[in-house]
C-alpha cells in the first residue's frame, strides 16, 4: 500500500512541475506586461529583473502554502488516503484547466482556480463522508472551513473592485501632473514620486517579508514593528533624494521605477502565487512522510490533523520552483499571448482589437458617455479646459513600438505589487491576476486610452476576461468534484488512468497550438507595420497583408462553395452545419482584417493612401458580397435538407457541376494570380468570368421554363434557382475583387 501512495505522490510532483509549467504561462502577465508594453528593457533584461524577484518572493511564500493544508477544510476530520485523493483531483483539473485558458489566450486566475478547486474537492469528500456517517462530523461546517474559505473567496473579488478604482484614482493624479508630454515636466516631481514609489516598494516587500524569513527572530521582528516609522521616514528621504540625482544625471527614473515595479511584483507573485502551483504537491509529500514516519498501515484510519501547523517547506525546493518558473516564463509561446491579450486591452494606441462588440459593452458605453457628458457640464469650463490640457495627447512621449507610456507602466507595477503585497502580509492569497489586470484596465481607463473607436471592444475584452474569472471558479469548483468522484470509487486504477488523460490532454493541447501559431503569420505583418516608422516599409508590409488576406479568402470560397454544393447534391446534412457554422464566425474574421488593414492605409504615405484607397475598399466590399453570396446558398440548401425534401433532380446535377466547376477553376486562377502578383493573365480570367456568367443566365432560364411545369416540384427548384444566381454573383464579385487587387498593387 506505502508503494501505491509513493507512485501517487511522485504524479503529484510530476503535475507540480507542469503545472508550474502552465500557471506561469498564464500568470507572466502579472508582472511582464507593464514592462513589455511599456518597452522599459530589453525582453531579457525584463525576464531577469523579474526572474530575480521571483527566487526572493519563492523564499517568503511558507505562509501561504497554509492555504493549501489548512485553508478550505479542517484536516482533521479526514484520513490519508481521502486528502490523497482530493490533492490528486485538484491537481490533475488545476493542470488541464489552465491549459485550455492559455490555448485561448485568456489570462485567468491560478489562485481562483485553487481556491474553488480544493473547495470542489473537498466538499465532495466531505458529503461522501457525511453520507457513509463515518466522518466524526455531523454537519458540514465541521469539514469545511467555511469562515476562512469565505474570507479568501471575498478577499479575491473585493480586489477587483478595489484594484480597478485605485487605478483608475493613482493614475488620473499622476496624469495631471506628469502629463503624456512627461518628460518636460519632471523637474522636483519625478524624485518625490520616485521616492514615494520605491519607499512603498520597500515598505511593503521588505519590511512585510522581512518578517516571514527563517533568519528573522522574534526580537528583530520586534524591533523593526517598533520602529516602522522612522525606518519608512528615512527611506522616503534617502530615496527621493536618490532618484532626484538620477534624474539630473539624465538617468530615465521612470525606467528605474518600472524595473523596481517588476520586481517587487515578480515577488509578490511568487510569495503569493507559488502556493497555487506547488502547495497541494508539497501538503501531499508532506501527509505522505507523516504517513511513513508513523510506521504506514491502514490509510483509512490514519489522521491528518498534522496539517493544522504551519508548513516548513525547504527553501531548495523554493529555488528549484522558481528556475521552473524563469525557465517557463523564457520559453512559452502561450505566455507571450497571454501577456498580448493584456497589452492590447490597455494599449494607448490605435490598433488591432482582439475582441469584438457585444450588446453590454455598447450598452455601458452609451451610459457611460451620457453620465461624463452630464459631469461635465457641472465642471467649470476653465476646470475643463484645463484638465484636458494635460491629457493632450498631440506630443505624446512613448518608447518606439511600446503600447502605452512609462508614467502608466510605473502606475500600474508599484500599485499592483503593492496591493498584492498587503493581501500577502495578511496571508489572503489575492489573485495577482485580478489585481494587476484591473490596475492596468483602470489606469487605461483614466489615461483616456478609451476612445469612442476603441471603447466598445475594450470593454468587451474586460468582460471576457471576467466572465472567464467567474467561469474559471464555476468550472474549478464543479470539475474537481467530478474528477474526486471518479477518483473516489475508481480507485487507484481510475487515478492513475485520470492522471493519463490530463497528460495526454496537455500533449494534444500543445500540438493545436503550435498549429494555430503557424496560421497566425500576418499578425508578425500586422505588428511590423504598427511599429515601423518607415512609410516605404509599411506599404510593402501592407501590400503583402492585403494580398495575403484576399487569397486566404478566396481559397476559403473555393474550398466552403465546393462543400455546400457537393453537400446539397448529397443531401449532406452534417457538411452543410459545418459549413454554416463556418460563415457565421468568418464575417468577424473579415472585419478584423480590414480593420488591421486600415489601420496600415492610415500609416502610409498619403498620396498612396489617398490614390489605393478606391481599390482597398473595392477589394474588401467584394470579399463580403461573396461572402454573402455563401450564406445565401447555403443557408435554403441546409433547411432543404434538413426538412428532407426532394432531392435535386439529375438532369439539374448533369447541367450544373460543369458550371461550378468552372467557377472552382477561376477561383483558383485568381488566388494563384494575387499570390503570385503576376496579371498578365488577369484579363484572360475576367473574360472567362463573363463567359460563365452568361451561362449560368441560360441555364436560369432552362429553369424557369422548367418551373411553369406542373410535374416540377417547387422547393427544391427555388433552392436551384437561388443556387444558379448567387452562383453568378459570386463570378461578377470575383471579377470586381482581381481588378481591385491588381490596381491596388500597380
Amino acid at each position: 500500500m506505502e508503494t501505491i501512495y509513493l507512485g501517487l505522490v511522485i504524479f503529484l510532483l510530476i503535475l507540480a512541475v507542469i503545472d508550474l509549467s502552465v500557471g506561469v504561462s498564464n500568470d507572466a502577465v502579472n508582472f511582464l506586461n507593464s514592462a513589455i508594453g511599456s518597452k522599459a528593457a530589453s525582453f531579457r533584461t525584463v525576464l531577469i529583473v523579474a526572474g530575480i524577484g521571483v527566487f526572493c518572493g519563492a523564499t517568503m511564500s511558507n505562509g501561504m502554502m497554509d492555504v493549501a493544508r489548512h485553508g478550505i477544510f479542517l484536516p482533521e476530520y479526514f484520513y490519508f488516503d481521502e486528502l490523497m485523493c482530493v490533492f490528486l483531483a485538484v491537481i490533475v483539473t488545476d493542470v488541464v484547466l489552465l491549459d485550455i485558458f492559455n490555448s485561448l489566450g485568456m489570462p485567468t486566475s491560478t489562485t481562483v482556480s485553487l481556491v474553488f478547486e480544493l473547495l470542489g474537492g473537498s466538499t465532495m469528500m466531505a458529503m461522501i463522508k457525511l453520507s457513509s456517517h463515518n466522518s466524526g462530523a455531523t454537519d458540514m461546517y465541521q469539514l469545511i472551513n467555511t469562515e476562512k474559505a469565505l474570507s479568501v473567496i471575498i478577499a479575491i473579488f473585493v480586489s477587483v473592485a478595489i484594484a480597478f478604482v485605485v487605478g483608475t484614482v493613482v493614475q488620473f493624479i499622476s496624469r495631471i501632473v506628469f502629463t503624456f508630454n512627461y518628460k518636460s515636466n519632471l523637474k522636483w516631481k519625478i524624485g518625490l514620486f520616485g521616492g514615494i514609489s520605491t519607499t512603498a516598494i520597500i515598505y511593503f516587500l521588505l519590511i512585510n517579508g522581512l518578517k516571514g524569513m527563517s533568519f528573522m527572530t522574534a526580537d528583530k521582528v520586534e524591533w523593526i514593528n517598533q520602529h516602522t516609522g522612522m525606518i519608512v521616514g528615512i527611506c522616503f528621504v534617502a530615496m527621493t533624494l536618490l532618484m532626484q540625482l538620477l534624474h539630473l544625471l539624465k538617468v530615465n527614473v521612470f525606467k528605474v521605477i518600472v524595473l523596481l515595479g517588476t520586481f517587487s511584483l515578480a515577488m509578490a507573485f511568487a510569495g503569493n502565487d507559488l502556493v497555487n502551483f506547488i502547495g497541494v504537491p508539497l501538503t501531499g509529500l508532506d501527509s505522505y512522510i507523516h504517513f511513513i514516519n508513523a510506521g504506514g498501515g491502514d490509510p483509512s484510519v490514519f489522521g491528518m490533523g498534522f496539517l493544522n501547523e504551519s508548513a516548513t517547506t525547504p527553501i531548495y525546493i523554493l529555488a528549484i520552483a522558481g528556475a521552473v518558473m524563469v525557465y517557463s516564463l523564457a520559453t512559452s509561446k502561450k505566455a507571450h499571448n497571454v501577456i498580448k491579450t493584456s497589452v492590447d486591452l490597455a494599449r494607448q494606441n490605435v490598433g488591432d482589437e482582439m475582441f469584438g462588440s457585444s450588446r453590454v459593452a455598447r450598452s455601458l458605453v452609451r451610459k457611460t458617455t451620457a453620465l461624463s457628458n452630464n459631469i461635465s457640464e457641472i465642471i467649470p469650463p476653465r476646470v475643463r479646459a484645463w484638465i484636458d490640457s494635460r491629457f493632450n495627447q498631440t506630443d505624446i512621449e512613448m518608447e518606439s513600438g511600446a503600447a502605452f507610456d512609462l508614467v502608466r507602466a510605473s502606475v500600474n507595477l508599484v500599485l499592483a505589487g503593492l496591493l498584492v503585497a498587503l493581501g500577502t502580509s495578511l496571508k489572503l492569497p489575492l489573485s495577482t491576476t485580478y489585481v494587476t489586470f484591473m490596475v492596468a484596465m483602470g489606469s487605461s481607463l483614466a489615461d483616456r486610452a478609451w476612445g469612442r473607436e476603441s471603447a466598445v471592444f475594450r470593454i468587451t475584452g474586460v468582460i471576457s476576461v471576467i466572465g472567464g474569472w467567474f467561469l474559471t471558479a464555476g468550472a474549478a469548483f464543479i470539475s474537481c468534484a467530478i474528477v474526486l468522484l471518479l477518483m473516489y470509487y475508481g480507485g487507484i486504477v481510475l487515478q492513475v488512468g485520470l492522471v493519463a488523460v490530463a497528460i495526454t490532454i496537455l500533449v494534444r493541447s500543445n500540438i493545436r497550438y503550435r498549429k494555430k501559431v503557424q496560421k497566425e503569420n500576418e499578425d508578425v505583418l500586422f505588428s511590423r507595420m504598427v511599429v515601423s516608422k518607415d512609410k516605404s516599409e509599411i506599404w510593402d508590409l501592407l501590400c503583402k497583408h492585403v494580398a495575403g488576406s484576399l487569397v486566404e479568402f478566396v481559397d476559403y470560397t473555393k474550398e466552403e462553395y465546393s462543400n455546400i454544393t457537393n453537400a446539397f447534391i448529397n443531401e449532406d446534412l452534417k457538411s452543410l452545419r459545418r459549413s454554416d457554422m463556418s460563415l457565421r464566425t468568418r464575417k468577424s474574421l473579415i472585419k478584423k482584417v480590414r480593420r488591421k488593414e486600415m489601420i496600415g492605409l492610415q500609416r502610409v504615405d498619403k498620396g498612396i493612401a489617398i490614390e489605393k484607397n478606391t481599390w482597398f475598399h473595392l477589394g474588401i466590399n467584394s470579399c463580403l458580397e461573396i461572402y454573402y453570396c455563401l450564406r445565401r446558398i447555403c443557408e435554403p440548401c441546409e433547411e432543404h435538407v434538413d426538412n428532407n425534401f426532394e432531392p435535386l433532380p439529375k438532369e439539374c446535377i448533369k447541367e450544373f457541376i460543369p458550371l461550378r466547376d468552372t467557377l472552382v477553376y477561376l477561383l483558383e486562377q485568381t488566388s494563384d494570380a494575387i499570390k503570385s502578383g503576376n496579371y498578365e493573365y488577369a484579363q484572360d480570367i475576367r473574360m472567362e468570368g463573363d463567359k460563365l456568367k452568361e451561362s449560368f443566365s441560360v441555364i436560369r432560364k432552362i429553369q424557369m421554363n422548367r418551373m411553369q411545369d406542373e410535374d416540377t416540384n417547387l422547393a427544391v427548384s427555388y433552392v436551384y434557382l437561388n443556387m444558379l444566381q448567387e452562383s453568378q454573383e459570386i463570378v461578377a464579385s470575383l471579377r470586381h475583387l482581381l481588378r481591385a487587387a491588381n490596381r491596388f498593387k500597380d
